[in-house]
């Protein structure tokens, strides 16, 4: 088994879409990761006919740098021909141990949990190593999610013990309106990646994101 797997950290979790102008998300990238990143993880929002390795090797070469994991949403099968230091999980997945078998080496799980907990419990049970909580507000880029109660999140933390996120629509305007629930940190999308200067959108951040367990 591997035995450098990295580690979740709290704060800002980053998700970026591969959808972009390619340049234009290296560039942004590039500058984000200058600032304090918890890990990345590629969306698989990919283009038809899209270089997938390829796109993954250019992230992970520039995430390597700065020692920030980089996880793949749900397409855990290129972890076995990458350097992705793990998979985020949509769903549970039916076949969680076949999945870690075949990728045969130590990497980081996350799963998106709702306001049902008994994804929060399977991710308890199975030592997933995060989970998120989506959408915590309406969000164009994660559309297809419920909205959260904050009573979902404040049971989740006496059942999950691991760090656990909050995810969709969270801008430094509202994000302040989540201080009452005990989080380890946001990931965001939009609110970094579509600003002209990802750097000073994720200060904001920073500056608005309460102090995390």
């Amino acid at each position: 088994m591997k035995a450098n797997k990295k580690s979740i950290k709290s704060g800002i979790y980053l998700v970026i879409d591969p959808s972009m102008e390619e340049k234009d998300l290296l560039n942004k990238l590039q500058i984000v990761l200058t600032k304090e990143i918890a890990a990345v993880q590629i969306w698989d929002n990919f283009k038809n006919g899209q270089n997938i390795i390829e796109l993954i090797q250019k992230i992970h070469s520039l995430c390597a740098q700065h020692q920030i994991p980089i996880l793949i949403n749900n397409h855990w099968e290129y972890l076995k021909e990458t350097e992705l230091d793990g998979v985020h999980f949509n769903t549970i997945p039916t076949n969680l141990e076949e999945i870690r078998k075949e990728i045969n080496k130590d990497i980081i799980f996350g799963l998106t949990c709702g306001n049902d907990l008994t994804a929060t419990r399977w991710a308890a049970k199975h030592n997933i190593d995060y989970i998120s909580f989506c959408s915590m507000f309406p969000s164009a880029s994660i559309s297809n999610c419920e909205i959260i109660s904050y009573e979902t999140v404040k049971k989740a933390s006496l059942i999950y013990d691991k760090p656990l996120f909050l995810a969709g629509g969270i801008y430094p305007k509202n994000i302040k309106q989540l201080d009452d629930l005990e989080y380890n940190g946001i990931a965001v999308i939009s609110g970094i990646m579509n600003s002209q200067h990802p750097d000073q959108a994720i200060d904001e951040y920073h500056q608005n994101l309460k102090s995390t367990k």
